[in-house]
């Protein structure tokens, strides 16, 4: 399924999120989330999925590089932790007392900060 990219989709994972890898080569594996990309559909996960891309030289005297980074992966194939009962869960949506909306734990249906 291919996304358009004007659409605007909001997503339930944000960056900052403590979240697990369930699919792919990386299924198991924890990291913090260091950028959402929602036109995407996709996050970035600090130490999984590392990229290795080589950086040619500029000058004539520079040596190329080899940068690691970490590439993006579909939301889809994460799920956040929450920080109350550690462990993976799906997020739901609540509004509050003073009519502002939370995301909540499924799992303890504590408020995830």
């Amino acid at each position: 399924m291919c996304m358009k990219a004007k659409e605007k989709v909001k997503l339930k994972i944000k960056t900052g999120d403590l979240v697990k890898v369930i699919a792919g080569k990386d299924n198991g594996k924890t990291g913090k989330v260091l950028q959402a990309f929602p036109k995407y559909m996709r996050v970035s996960v600090e130490g999984v999925n590392t990229m290795i891309k080589n950086l040619r030289p500029r000058k004539r005297d520079e040596k190329g590089q080899k940068v690691e980074y970490s590439a993006p992966l579909h939301v889809s194939n994460v799920q956040v932790i929450c920080p109350h009962c550690a462990k993976p869960t799906r997020i739901g949506s609540k509004i509050l007392e003073d009519k502002k909306k939370a995301r909540i734990c499924k799992k303890c249906k504590e408020i995830l900060t």
